[in-house]
């Protein structure tokens, strides 16, 4: 009797998703991100007389459009809150801290923030907290660094009016955005990228419809039966449709303008993802017969060239556009 063979380890990798996110202000959110770096809050007032922090540019209820800033206390009071044991990075403490909702004094609303408290047991909803501003502020959200506990019985004035005027006011943000995780492929994934590395392209083919999926998903989506019947395709393929790609990705050394195309290769029942290359942007086009150049490692594809064929007539691609 002999023994049963170990699964094959589970892949897995570490992924990052980042992108700058880059927008231009209107007049209420460039007053109230300059506001902050001048350690001054602002809010807008709904036609109703609520006074809204942070401030919108619309009524919620009315979608009229609003103008008129008012100053708001940094002192004010948590509506709800949540514990968070293990920060994370970028997150605005790096020791445990509370997650609150502020209404701040004079506001009708609540600002989303972090308190700094020593454990869950000093945090309560009631309890009355001030801002802790940022030594440097530059015009951002970050410019509180977190609310702290603040007790005082000095009375709070009432919300103010604000013209909203400050020098050099803040016009425009870039806000990164970023996700981390771990991803695991899968048995139909992790065949796929042992095949890469092999310089090998292998699908699956659904017994039912017959459309050979690159990569495979282990399951075809429009039948919902398993694909288990492995199939090489390519290495050649069509190119379906394409984009030229017109921004420099940041840590892609690859040079400005560059295409990026959906290729379908030889006996495949769906494109894939691939970058155009040994050949000017301007003259990819659809029908375009593409072969893969590998990486150095020879672990995947690092782009596709031309073959040199005649372009593919378009009836043999149509239906993977």
């Amino acid at each position: 009797m002999t023994a049963a063979a170990p699964p094959p380890e589970a892949l897995r990798a570490p992924l990052v998703v980042e992108f700058p996110f880059t927008r231009s202000l209107g007049p209420v959110q460039s007053a109230f991100l300059t506001g902050l770096r001048e350690r001054t809050v602002l809010g807008v007032r709904t036609e109703a007389g609520e006074v809204l922090v942070p401030p919108v540019e619309y009524d919620p209820a009315t979608a009229a459009e609003l103008r008129e800033l008012v100053e708001v206390a940094a002192t004010g009071t948590v509506t709800t809150w949540a514990w968070n044991p293990e920060p994370r990075r970028g997150q605005p403490l790096a020791t445990p801290f509370a997650w609150v909702l502020v209404r701040l004094d004079g506001a009708g609303t609540a600002l989303l923030h972090a308190l700094d408290a020593p454990g869950p047991e000093a945090v309560r909803t009631g309890m009355r907290v001030r801002i802790r501003w940022a030594a440097e502020r530059s015009g951002a959200i970050t410019d509180i660094a977190c609310f702290e506990p603040y007790e005082s019985t000095e009375d709070v004035d009432g919300p103010a009016p604000h013209d909203g005027r400050f020098d050099e006011p803040v016009t425009g943000i870039v806000a990164p955005a970023r996700l981390d995780y771990t991803y695991s492929p899968g048995r139909a994934q992790a065949r796929y990228l042992a095949g890469l590395g092999e310089r090998r392209t292998i699908g699956e083919r659904c017994p039912s419809c017959a459309k050979v999926y690159v990569p495979p998903r282990g399951a075809c989506p429009t039948c919902g039966v398993a694909t288990t019947d492995r199939v090489e395709v390519g290495p050649r393929g069509t190119v379906t449709t394409f984009c030229i790609v017109n921004i420099k990705a940041k840590n892609l050394d690859i040079e400005v303008p560059y295409v990026y195309a959906h290729i379908a290769l030889d006996g495949a029942g769906l494109a894939l993802h691939g970058r155009i290359g040994g050949i000017p942007y301007d003259e990819v086009r659809m029908g375009l017969r593409v072969e893969p150049v590998w990486s150095e490692d020879g672990r995947y594809p690092d782009h596709y060239r031309p073959t040199g064929e005649p372009d593919a007539d378009y009836d043999t691609y149509k239906e993977l556009l």
